[in-house]
């Protein structure tokens, strides 16, 4: 007996190194994850479109049904019109667009995985043939999902083919918005390389706020040999700062 739970014992220890399961678990997932990826990038175009929207579909239908359950469905208290009324096609429109956007789970589920799966299998589409991801292609995928969103879920009047195309407009704009505002948050600020020795001796001697006198005034780095005080005033430097730049220049060289 004691035998068989030093064998477990040393099994466990194997499988989770350092006593930590959650670390073992995450490397087990990205591992399974690497693999799946290096597969699917074997594969043949329709092929991997294919897994690619089936997994996108399956993604979006479990956020679907996730929202459509954590929110009321309100599409069962909505009025039901007789089978003879003679309503304003634009209204009876609305009212089947409402309905629509607010059933319940499966309801959610439907439009999310039609959604999700369109977006992901066009943009492997487009990196494929265009062998990057850009704002295009993400515009792109971004009309499809829109246009397929709008055919299943009823969204907008009684035109299909109109309301399919508003509404990828209005996805590709939203979404060519969404992917230049996350080009701009992920670049990091681009330093003027005009400015490099200028930086550094300003934030040798402190100085580092009045790097923007400087490029106000442009005088970069090739104008460090020329400076003057009479420079150095232009641009709106106090005497004290200007003594203390024209003595590290001539210290260093710079200046004679």
């Amino acid at each position: 007996m004691e035998q068989q739970q030093g064998k477990q014992g040393v099994t466990v220890a194997k499988l989770f190194p350092n006593q930590d399961p959650m670390k073992f678990v995450q490397f087990k997932f990205k591992e399974l994850e690497d693999g799946f990826k290096s597969w699917l990038s074997k594969q043949s175009l329709p092929v991997e479109a294919a897994v690619v929207t089936a997994t996108g579909g399956v993604q979006g239908a479990a956020i679907g049904a996730i929202m459509g359950t954590l929110t009321p469905d309100i599409s069962s208290s909505m009025p039901t019109p007789p089978p003879q009324a003679s309503l304003n096609p634009q209204a009876m429109a609305s009212l089947k667009q409402a309905q629509a956007l607010a059933g319940g789970p499966l309801i959610q589920a439907r439009n999310f995985a039609v959604m999700t799966g369109t977006n992901a299998g066009i943009a492997c589409i487009m990196k494929r043939l265009r062998g990057k991801e850009d704002v295009q292609s993400s515009m792109v995928a971004a009309f499809g999902s829109g246009a397929m969103f709008s055919l299943v879920s009823g969204m907008g009047g009684p035109n299909l083919a109109t309301n399919a195309i508003t509404s990828g407009l209005f996805f590709a704009l939203v979404q060519g918005g969404l992917f230049k505002l996350g080009e701009k948050l992920s670049k990091p600020p681009v330093e003027d390389l005009c400015y490099a020795r200028t930086r550094s001796m300003l934030n040798n001697l402190g100085l580092q706020n009045y790097e923007k006198n400087f490029k106000k005034g442009l005088l970069t780095d090739n104008t460090l040999p020329l400076l003057t005080d009479s420079a150095l005033r232009d641009v709106r430097i106090p005497p004290g700062p200007r003594l203390l730049i024209l003595d590290h220049l001539r210290r260093s060289g710079t200046r004679s």
